[in-house]
């Protein structure tokens, strides 16, 4: 169970990681689904801070495990607010939010089912 604790949360971080960079560093692709959204630009560097501690959360996680479920749980919560967000438009490019949303319940199974959910 270790190994698969360890090998799900590394990719949540990596794939959160990544997205947390693209939205920070002020790349167009997160403005334009912003503006697609109709949610406005200056968001998007709190969407990616939210991403970035997520990541940071899931990473923590390996030292203290609540901090990881935390962080896990917030994650859920966000990508199920993203694909919400691309229904409420009328978008359905939702298969990015979908991987990511699994890859975040697979981080939290995991890590419940590696700590204990007690």
């Amino acid at each position: 169970m270790f190994i698969a604790f360890v090998t799900v949360t590394v990719i949540g971080a990596v794939f959160n990681g990544g997205a947390a960079v693209i939205y920070l560093i002020g790349h167009e692709y997160p403005k334009t689904q912003a503006d697609i959204k109709g949610i406005p630009r200056k968001y998007v560097p709190v969407l990616g801070v939210l991403l970035a501690l997520g990541t940071a959360g899931l990473l923590a996680g390996f030292a203290v495990p609540v901090l990881g479920t935390i962080a896990a749980c917030g994650l859920v919560l966000y990508f199920i607010g993203a694909i919400i967000a691309h229904l409420r438009v009328g978008s359905r490019d939702i298969v990015g939010g979908i991987v990511f949303l699994v890859t975040a319940v697979a981080t939290l199974a995991v890590g419940l089912a590696h700590h204990g959910a007690a």
